[in-house]
């Protein structure tokens, strides 16, 4: 069996737009940190003018692009703006699930969130009932319910659609942070390095930055 076809599904990953970090794939992780895989596994990528890109200082990796051409700058400035229409309702879910948990730090890859104990705190505490109302209407949720139980479930369910969060039991309210949150992070502090620059210009530097 060829490294390639042995590292197949791991590629997949990647192409999908999936982000690898211990988390959410540990077995990729181990993979794509050890130097001579991720030489295979970038050197097949290469062919398709893709590349192992990586953030939070090598913990976690997604595919980015070799070469940027037109067709190329379209689909990351595409990528870009929407992560930027999501910042808003993400951050103000992390500050809400900070306060209420009462952390000195923001989520980062592979802490818990147990919903159960956060959603009690919110109930019993009119503020941040008032910021789960408001943050689960945003588009990037799209909640109608008026009570806490609705509304956060559904912000947890599309949290881990999108890959922010990550479930392991069905069974359990419990829930992991994944390594995109790490990757959000750097986003941010992109954006806000950045901020005079047009979205296209950021889009495009954010991809030579290993960003995108």
């Amino acid at each position: 069996m060829s490294e390639i076809i042995a590292h197949g599904e791991l590629i997949e990953r990647l192409l999908r737009g999936e982000f690898i970090c211990r988390t959410t794939c540990e077995e990729g992780w181990r993979a794509l940190k050890n130097p001579a895989t991720r030489d295979r596994v970038e050197a097949y990528l290469n062919q398709i003018n893709r590349t192992v890109a990586h953030a939070a200082e090598g913990e976690v990796f997604f595919c980015g692009y070799v070469n940027l051409g037109d067709n190329e700058r379209k689909l990351i400035s595409a990528q870009f703006r929407e992560i930027c229409q999501s910042l808003i309702p993400l951050v103000e879910w992390l500050v809400l699930v900070q306060e209420a948990s009462g952390q000195d730090a923001p989520l980062t890859e592979g802490a818990p969130v147990r919903l159960t104990e956060l959603q009690s705190r919110i109930e019993d505490t009119p503020a941040f009932r008032e910021q789960l109302a408001k943050l689960s209407q945003y588009r990037l949720f799209g909640s109608s319910s008026s009570s806490v139980d609705g509304q956060i479930k559904l912000v947890f369910k599309r949290l881990v659609e999108l890959g922010y969060l990550l479930r392991p039991n069905p069974e359990k309210q419990i829930y992991l942070a994944t390594g995109k949150l790490d990757y959000l992070y750097e986003v941010i502090r992109f954006i806000d390095e950045t901020e005079s620059l047009s979205l296209e210009a950021q889009a495009e530097t954010a991809s030579q930055r290993d960003l995108l």
